[in-house]
């Protein structure tokens, strides 16, 4: 008895198939790889646990500053503002987003933000580390002279007394624009509303809590209300990153060409099985 195979795989060359084989496995392996890189290893700005520790960590040291303040504000979360800080660390530029103040708008509900950059490895980073870094520029900020003996830009946006909303994102960037010593980085960002380092303190010296707003009350030594600490939901979506015509056409193509090399593989070998004779080689 012979059985006879209808499928093109019966007739394909050893030599062909393992070909083709080598070829398929490659590819999924790669996405699978690509699945799995660094950049999966770093929290989402809808992370839980991200979010808590942004916010934990400002108000610990906001709520411990000296001299101790009479009007601090105790900071919540912004998912937009996380979202904004998203968008901007994906460019991978050790630079601040020039679209944080006016003309620009990005946010409904402040005319300017604030902005804080931290990059440093995969290894070493952490929330705690890079909001402790920020801080840790205290040693050079002068309270009574307002001046920084050198960058303290980065604490006194932490302290800032009337900056209420905080949003961050942490991305993996292959290299850093600005930064060229570091490879595989990470890159942290944490955007502020309303922005702060304008040309005065960044609180009221005084007794805690003595001069917050009359419908304010003291936890910890911030002011808190629960109308404005309340955590907003933007009925409008702002992406991920800026989108241009040429981002369009390549995410096009990028999402389309593995199933159009799929496609042409069965096409391959089906031609192959069905017209043997058109492969070969005179």
């Amino acid at each position: 008895m012979v059985l006879l195979d209808s499928s093109p795989w019966s007739t394909m060359p050893d030599s062909l198939s393992m070909r083709v084989t080598f070829a398929v496995t490659a590819w999924m392996l790669s996405v699978v790889s690509s699945s799995s890189s660094p950049a999966n290893t770093l929290p989402d700005i809808k992370n839980e646990d991200f979010i808590k520790d942004c916010v934990q960590m400002h108000n610990k040291f906001r709520s411990a500053v000296s001299p101790a303040a009479s009007d601090m504000l105790y900071m919540t979360w912004d998912p937009l503002l996380a979202q904004i800080a998203k968008a901007w660390a994906s460019h991978c530029e050790f630079a601040h987003n020039k679209q944080l103040k006016p003309p620009y708008k990005l946010h409904p509900n402040f005319t300017s933000l604030g902005e804080n950059l931290w990059t440093g490895s995969l290894s070493r980073f952490s929330v705690s580390s890079a909001i402790t870094a920020w801080y840790d520029e205290v040693k050079y900020y002068d309270f009574k002279t307002q001046k920084c003996s050198k960058v303290c830009g980065h604490y006194t946006q932490v302290v800032w007394a009337d900056s209420y909303k905080v949003g961050c994102a942490v991305h993996f960037c292959p290299q850093v624009s600005g930064f060229e010593v570091l490879l595989n980085g990470a890159h942290f960002i944490c955007n502020y509303g309303p922005a702060g380092n304008y040309p005065t303190r960044p609180y009221k010296k005084g007794s805690t809590c003595s001069a917050c707003p009359r419908s304010d009350n003291c936890l910890d030594n911030l002011c808190t209300n629960p109308q404005r600490d309340k955590v907003p939901r933007y009925s409008t979506v702002f992406p991920d990153r800026p989108i241009f015509p040429r981002d369009r056409y390549t995410s096009l193509f990028l999402i389309i060409l593995p199933p159009i090399l799929i496609l042409s593989v069965i096409i391959i070998i089906w031609a192959k099985g069905k017209y043997p004779h058109l492969f070969t080689l005179k």
